[in-house]
């Protein structure tokens, strides 16, 4: 089973909110997820968007699927796609120990950095989910 995953995250610099928005695509079906989160910078919500995409599609699979699952992950931050591949960051650590306990569930997984203009579905996503708490 080959699964596009992207994620990303936004911030209202005014309020410090932060979001993330998720694409997940199987089969060319398409999973939308939106969260808000509770993050103390752009970096650190790009890292928990990350997490909670993992997350998410660990849910919708079975154990079964996961192990036959071949992930390609797309992000636009590069801190996120380095430090996992590097399997290191000075300052998330705990982020990228997480993201890699995640991603064994699956065959194979992919890490991908992609420009803003490539990853408009998970950054359309996340600009919602703020804008909806903004109407609260």
């Amino acid at each position: 089973m080959y699964i596009k995953v992207y994620s990303d995250a936004a911030e209202q610099p005014q309020t410090q909110q932060c979001s993330a928005g998720v694409l997940i695509i199987v089969n060319h079906k398409q999973y939308p997820v939106k969260r808000l989160l509770n993050a103390t910078d752009n970096h650190e919500a790009e890292f928990q968007a990350c997490e909670l995409a993992l997350k998410t599609l660990q849910q919708q699979l079975t154990t079964a699927e996961q192990h036959t699952a071949i992930v390609n992950y797309y992000t636009d931050s590069k801190i996120v796609a380095d430090s996992i591949q590097k399997n290191y960051a000075k300052h998330y650590q705990e982020y990228v120990d997480c993201i890699q306990q995640l991603q064994q569930s699956f065959s194979m997984f992919f890490v991908n950095w992609i420009p803003d203009r490539d990853n408009q579905g998970a950054h359309q996503l996340a600009l919602q989910a703020l804008h909806r708490s903004e109407r609260k």
